[in-house]
């Protein structure tokens, strides 16, 4: 399911705290383009802080080379916080909405499938399903690949979001630049 396949260059997972104001993502999005590289996911929303947004990025590259990204990341004026999660523990979840063909005939498999992803079915029509399903890449993949004989129709997915296991993680309150 992920647009880019390259398993011999590991993502990079990067979050970022950004100001909330225009023109941000713009910025972000066009330091990565410079540099040549292709964000495979992008997905962001405000925190508990509307004034703050939380960017979560997918990207593949040399770790010297996104190691640099990231600094210059820090230095844009809107950025409150940047962090890689390359050798953190975290947790990464991704949506998925997978419109699939279905039938009276095939509709009863569909579900055991659903079931055993413990993902929904979230719309019934007379010729389709549409299911959701909240998780890693890899696993909304296999699910993917179990519905494809039925006819996938559409895929709509969200960008990856991450965040870091245990007592680490990013504080607005704690990570917030001085005025």
């Amino acid at each position: 399911m992920q647009i880019n396949k390259d398993k011999q260059t590991p993502g990079h997972t990067i979050s970022v705290l950004v100001e909330n104001r225009a023109g941000v993502l713009a910025r972000i999005s066009g330091l990565f383009s410079a540099r040549g590289y292709n964000i495979d996911s992008l997905s962001v929303g405000t925190t508990d802080d509307p004034q703050i947004s939380r960017m979560t990025i997918v990207v593949r590259g040399d770790e010297q080379v996104l190691e640099q990204v990231c600094k210059q990341l820090n230095k844009l004026i809107d950025v409150i916080k940047v962090v890689d999660y390359l050798e953190t523990p975290h947790i990464e979840r991704n949506l998925a909405l997978i419109k699939v063909a279905a039938d009276k005939a095939t509709r009863s498999e569909l579900i055991q499938i659903c079931d055993i992803f413990r993902a929904k079915i979230v719309d019934v029509s007379v010729e389709s399903i549409i299911i959701e399903m909240t998780g890693d890449n890899e696993k909304i993949g296999a699910l993917a690949k179990m519905l494809r004989p039925f006819g996938i129709k559409e895929v709509c997915q969200t960008g990856v979001v991450a965040m870091a296991r245990g007592a680490k993680g990013i504080s607005i309150q704690e990570e917030r630049k001085p005025a």
